[in-house]
């Protein structure tokens, strides 16, 4: 099995450097500055047992591969570009590979699975930072994080259990399930105060927004008849996986959209994550006031340049009772 990281950020490039130390077949894709520090330089992983810098093989384009159907394509880049690079990999003939979806959200599997036969979904929870090319950190001791994986929309196959155990074996709990899009549902809820988090930097009385955007997903999903895991079943799989430690002289930060803003890369996922909570409740006639504004703010902060925390708790809660009210 060759593993393919398309999007070695954050996530892409830890989950490609572990598999890379424990002797895998691993090339990145990857862009830009961040692609040409990788290729002259290596990745550099800052982990909380020290920083080790390999010498991985990195591609800038899909189609500088050929594919059979031995290799896994692992998309790790963020959803609002998972279109763009499915469209890549179809020109670049990797009709045969498996695509797995690495990401946060629930729609990168339907789109990939229009174009791509063999389509999986990951539920991924890894403590990672990309901010600077070439380098990525992780702040996850013991377990590198979670990264169970299934078939979709359902199942289980030798795939999914040569992957999950490739995974394991490179330092991160990873176990197949057919049912992973219950988790990846539930993860969602938990992504929905990543644009609050770019917005306000989770001041004071942030967490009580955080609810109200978890509570309009939970009543969208009962709408929508859809399955989610619980909280008490998320807990279980997150006991004594990992803990959060900080790295000497690199705080960690925010999450991905906070990532984002503060490396100005000009786009955000929260049209994937809250906009997808907007869109069951557009469909099935259920407000989202919350995760409306939340959605519009991220996008207002990367189109006009906005610094991470530019808007206030009562700013936030002002526009929210504001979309409560019929325009």
């Amino acid at each position: 099995m060759r593993f393919i990281i398309y999007g070695a950020g954050g996530v892409g490039g830890t989950i490609g450097a572990r598999l890379h130390q424990q002797g895998n077949e691993v090339v990145l894709i990857a862009r830009g500055e961040h692609a040409r520090v990788l290729q002259e330089h290596g990745l550099q992983l800052v982990a909380p047992e020290g920083t080790a810098v390999l010498q991985l093989p990195v591609v800038t384009r899909p189609d500088a591969l050929e594919y059979s159907s031995r290799d896994v394509v692992l998309l790790c880049m963020k959803s609002q570009h998972t279109v763009a690079a499915l469209e890549d990999l179809e020109r670049a003939s990797a009709a045969d590979a498996a695509i797995v979806c690495a990401q946060n959200g629930v729609a990168n599997e339907r789109m990939t699975l229009r174009r791509f036969a063999r389509t999986y979904g990951m539920l991924v929870n890894l403590p990672a930072v990309h901010l600077a090319p070439g380098e990525v950190l992780t702040h996850a001791r013991g377990r590198g994080g979670i990264l169970d994986a299934g078939c979709f929309p359902g199942g289980v196959d030798e795939t999914v259990v040569t992957l999950t155990d490739a995974l394991d074996g490179a330092g991160f709990s990873a176990q197949p399930d057919p049912a992973v899009m219950r988790k990846k549902y539930a993860k969602l809820l938990m992504n929905l105060g990543n644009a609050l988090q770019a917005a306000t930097e989770m001041a004071e009385g942030a967490t009580q927004i955080a609810r109200q955007l978890r509570a309009e997903g939970l009543a969208c999903y009962q709408a929508a008849g859809i399955d989610c895991a619980s909280l008490e079943e998320t807990r279980s799989r997150h006991e004594g996986v990992y803990e959060l430690v900080e790295l000497p002289g690199r705080p960690r930060g925010g999450g991905s959209s906070w990532q984002s803003v503060v490396r100005g890369t000009g786009n955000i996922e929260s049209d994937y994550l809250n906009g997808e909570i907007v869109l069951l409740g557009r469909m099935h006639g259920v407000p989202t006031p919350a995760n409306l504004v939340c959605q519009q703010l991220a996008w207002k902060m990367v189109s006009e340049g906005l610094p991470v925390g530019h808007f206030s708790v009562p700013g936030v809660n002002q526009l929210i009772e504001a979309a409560k009210s019929p325009s």
